[in-house]
């Protein structure tokens, strides 16, 4: 069985959760320029323009979970689930030009590095910031495991590179100040750049596998194959069988298409009786799981031309 996700107040939807990584991202890019401006320090222009990024990202996720919630129709006879995946698609290249923008300023002051000033207030301003972004972080991350939401662990994932970017930029700004050594400003606003060009490579990565129609997480696949068994094992050897197992997930949603296999002597209404079975069983194991099974006698196969999945039998 998967791990049981996390119990949240019921405030703490996708939607709002947004709403509020908005909010928050607002007063970030005023505290981080503010350090910025106070400053001069290069490493904290890096982490305010990352924080612009969070805006933007923050405003397109709110629109594709607006999108992805809307119930299926005509032309979408699934749904829009799949709306999330443009969202951490969208944020990934976002972050990918950040950090090529954060490399050419950086690069440039590793050469003609610059004095630091009021690094007090500077620092005091990040590390405010950086406490704003990690509680966000925190509890978006906690939500998205219990709404299955890309789009808000992407939101997550990316507030929480922010905070380990602003650490890292602090450390920069206090080992210049210690030692005199200007050039660790600019270091550390190159490691950033490079921190932030991973994590937007790894969203773009995802997103791409969820648009292709992604299978379930192993875990789930398993949790899968185990509930058909227990159907498999409760009847006489070889009565039935499941095959063609294929799973999919789009954004929130988890589909399972498969075949089951029952003695041709069984009535329509036996057969029926247990696919009704089997399907309510999967729903009760996977949460928010779509099934379409398909029934056929167990002396019958079905014509593909692509490699045979495999078979849960006993």
């Amino acid at each position: 069985m998967p791990a049981a996700a996390p119990s949240l107040h019921p405030w703490f939807t996708p939607r709002n959760l947004l709403w509020a990584s908005v909010g928050v991202a607002l007063v970030t890019i005023a505290l981080k320029t503010a350090a910025w401006y106070v400053t001069g320090s290069v490493g904290l222009l890096s982490d305010a323009m990352e924080s612009f990024v969070n805006l933007a990202s923050a405003v397109f996720a709110l629109a594709m979970v607006t999108i992805a919630q809307l119930p299926a129709d005509e032309n979408h006879p699934y749904g829009h689930h799949k709306a999330e995946y443009f969202s951490s698609g969208f944020e990934g290249i976002l972050i990918v030009g950040v950090s090529l923008g954060i490399l050419w300023a950086a690069g440039h002051r590793l050469f003609a590095p610059q004095p630091i000033e009021q690094v007090g207030w500077g620092l005091a301003l990040s590390v405010a910031s950086s406490v704003l972004n990690g509680v966000l972080a925190w509890l978006m991350l906690r939500s998205s495991r219990v709404h299955q939401s890309i789009a808000l662990e992407a939101d997550a994932r990316h507030l929480f590179t922010d905070v380990w970017t602003s650490a890292g930029v602090l450390v920069g700004i206090a080992g210049a100040a210690i030692t005199g050594w200007l050039w660790l400003d600019a270091l550390a606003a190159i490691a950033v750049a490079l921190n932030i060009l991973r994590e937007g490579v790894s969203l773009v990565w995802r997103s791409s596998q969820g648009l292709m129609d992604e299978a379930v997480e192993p875990e789930v696949q398993a949790t899968i194959e185990a509930t058909l068994r227990q159907f498999v094992v409760a009847q006489a050897p070889g009565a039935l069988r499941f095959d063609h197992v294929s799973t999919r997930r789009a954004g929130q949603r988890q589909f399972v298409g498969l075949h089951l296999h029952v003695p041709g002597s069984w009535t329509l209404g036996q057969a029926a009786q247990l696919r009704g079975q089997v399907e309510q069983a999967l729903v009760s194991a996977v949460p928010g799981l779509r099934a379409t099974i398909e029934l056929l006698p167990t002396d019958v196969e079905a014509l593909f031309h692509e490699p045979e999945p495999k078979e849960v039998t006993t």
